[in-house]
């Protein structure tokens, strides 16, 4: 059966009315993909990833954007607008073209992976960079969807926080039960909200009967909630999540609170190695800010925390093409030249046998 997208599929759970467009573009029911290489050596007795780079524009933010965005057109909007850091201007970007609807995205200027302004670039958004941070950028967005009839699709916005939580339907259906513990990347702090709404929805409806500890991890440079109180100038080399004072706070300490989980912070060097490790141990390519959940997991390990029965899941949220030149940087030198000639290739590589 075609994936109809989780306006369709998730429809009794998620706002919808006769009038809202099923609008889609295939994104959800991304893989639950178990470790091969890390569960062992971290002494975790089941580790999965929730790979959500495989949504269409790359990451996460699909599913609540479908939904903000086909809400704004059901509304009558023709004007839709965000603050991004990356992923969000490109997925408004994406669903917005597809709604025909136009698109406003302010960025914190030289503060955005060229992968991801690429892609609102190329679906035609307009591009706005701000002298300032994501916070400033907000800030603006926030006033000008007040006073103006253009349409706030940042996490802030209700929608985008229900279409989040679907995917967290989904690890429930592949797992046929809810993990031990739910790893996530912690920015803005939209999506651990999500996720525990999700869940808590599920277990609401009898569809489950037990919840999950919920472990955020945000970047040591940009860790407002693990400080108690906002970062003013936030600096992380994983750029999605290079916030200082996120939109869904409060959401955030409920779900660690309430979950009986924790929000930590991870290290740049703990979040490259872990984006590292994925790529290397595990076939998967994430961009630095995916990795963090992994980041926390592995540092979680090292304090000791697993003993070999949890059933663990960390979510990456965004695929590693929406920011190649972190993975280029971590990885020069390592390409070698050699002349255009079979012996030459032959030597360099030290193979051994029978000419032809």
């Amino acid at each position: 059966m075609r994936w109809p997208g989780i306006l369709a599929y998730f429809a009794e759970y998620l706002p919808v009315t006769a009038a809202t467009p099923l609008l889609t573009l295939e994104e959800g029911n991304t893989p639950l993909i178990r470790s091969t290489s890390l569960e062992k050596r971290l002494r975790i007795g089941a580790l999965f990833f929730k790979f959500e780079g495989m949504n269409p524009t790359g990451s996460f933010k699909d599913r609540g954007m479908v939904v903000a965005i086909a809400k704004a057109k059901e509304e009558g909007k023709e004007v839709v607008m965000c603050a991004s850091t990356g992923n969000t201007s490109a997925s408004a970007a994406a669903y917005a073209r597809r709604a025909g609807l136009s698109c406003i995205v302010l960025i914190p200027q030289g503060k955005i992976a060229l992968g991801k302004l690429s892609q609102a670039l190329m679906h035609g958004a307009r591009v706005l960079a701000v002298r300032g941070n994501f916070d400033d950028a907000l800030r603006i967005v926030r006033f000008i969807t007040a006073n103006y009839p253009v349409a706030l699709v940042n996490s802030i916005n209700p929608y985008r926080i229900e279409g989040q939580k679907t995917a967290a339907f989904e690890v429930v259906e592949w797992l046929e039960g809810v993990p031990d513990i739910l790893a996530l990347p912690v920015g803005n702090a939209g999506n651990i909200t999500a996720y525990w709404r999700g869940f808590k929805e599920f277990f609401e409806r009898g569809k489950t009967r037990a919840l999950p500890k919920m472990f955020g991890f945000q970047a040591e440079g940009a860790c407002p909630l693990v400080l108690g109180r906002p970062v003013e100038n936030p600096q992380t080399v994983a750029t999605a999540i290079r916030i200082g004072n996120p939109a869904s706070w409060k959401g955030a300490i409920a779900a660690r609170d309430e979950s009986g989980g924790l929000i930590d912070a991870v290290s740049d060097e703990e979040i490259l190695l872990a984006q590292r490790t994925l790529a290397e141990e595990e076939g998967l390519f994430v961009e630095p800010a995916s990795a963090a959940s992994l980041a926390g997991v592995m540092k979680k390990a090292r304090e000791g925390m697993f003993r070999g029965k949890e059933t663990v899941v960390c979510i990456l949220t965004g695929h590693g093409l929406k920011d190649p030149d972190i993975a280029v940087r971590q990885n020069e030198g390592k390409i070698e030249e050699v002349e255009p000639r079979e012996e030459a290739v032959v030597e360099l590589l030290g193979l051994r046998g029978e000419r032809p």
